[in-house]
C-alpha cells in the first residue's frame, strides 16, 4: 500500500497553474502527464487510476507512474474510501478530507476546517491528532441511516430465530420414589435422535 505523502502541497487554481507548479518542481510536462492532469481537473472527486486511463487512452501503468510523480511533488493526493483502492485528486485549491458511506458508496468531500470540531474533540479526549486526508471516515450517509432497522427490531428478530442445531441440548430433572431420587438427563444428538440417561441419587 502506498504511504501517505509528506510533501507540502503546491497551490494552483487551474491547468495552467498546475503546469507552472510542475515546472517549479523541475518536472517536464509530457503528453501523458498533461492527460492525467486534465482527467483529474475534469473529475468531480477522487478517481482511480483505471478511471483516468479509460478516459485518457493511456495504459494504467503510465497513469500510475504519473499519478505517483504528481503526488510526490505535492500536486495530488490519494485517499482510501473504505476497502477500495487508492483514489487520486488534485490538491491545488487545498487539502480535502472525506466521509464515505459503507452501504451505498456515497462520498462527501470536506475542507479540514469543516471537520476541525471533530478533530478537536478527538484531541481533547485522547491527545491524538487525527487526519482524514489519507483514510476517509467510514459510516452511513443520512439516507442509509434513515433506512437502518431500529436496534430494538434487530434484537427482537434475533430472539425469534431458532437454531438449526441445538449445541447445548442437555436438560435434567429429578423426582423421588420413596428413599431414592431419580435424575433424568435428555440430550438431542445432531442426527435428531433423543437419548435419555437415568441415574439414582440415594
Amino acid at each position: 500500500m502506498t504511504a501517505a505523502p509528506q510533501t507540502p502541497r503546491l497551490a494552483f487554481a487551474d491547468l495552467a497553474g498546475a503546469v507552472e507548479a510542475l515546472r517549479t518542481r523541475g518536472l517536464r510536462l509530457t503528453t501523458p502527464r498533461r492527460l492525467v492532469l486534465e482527467a483529474l481537473f475534469a473529475a468531480d472527486g477522487p478517481v482511480s487510476a483505471e478511471h483516468v486511463a479509460s478516459g485518457s487512452g493511456l495504459d494504467v501503468t503510465s497513469v500510475y507512474r504519473n499519478l505517483e510523480a504528481l503526488e510526490q511533488h505535492g500536486l495530488a493526493r490519494h485517499v482510501h474510501l473504505g476497502h477500495g483502492p487508492g483514489l487520486y485528486a488534485l490538491v491545488g485549491r487545498g487539502e480535502r478530507e472525506f466521509l464515505s458511506c459503507e452501504r451505498c458508496g456515497a462520498v462527501r468531500t470536506l475542507t479540514p476546517e469543516q471537520i476541525d470540531p471533530v478533530r478537536e474533540q478527538i484531541k481533547e479526549l485522547f491527545a491524538f491528532e487525527a487526519h482524514f486526508t489519507h483514510f476517509a471516515i467510514v459510516g452511513l450517509c443520512p439516507a442509509c441511516a434513515r433506512h437502518r432497522p431500529p436496534q430494538s427490531r434487530r434484537l427482537r428478530s434475533k430472539a425469534w430465530v431458532k437454531p438449526a442445531i441445538d449445541d447445548n441440548p442437555a436438560h435434567a430433572h429429578e423426582h423421588s420414589h420413596g428413599d431414592h431420587v431419580h435424575a433424568h438427563a435428555h440430550s438431542h444428538q445432531r442426527d435428531g435422535v433423543e437419548q435419555h440417561a437415568h441415574g439414582h441419587i440415594a
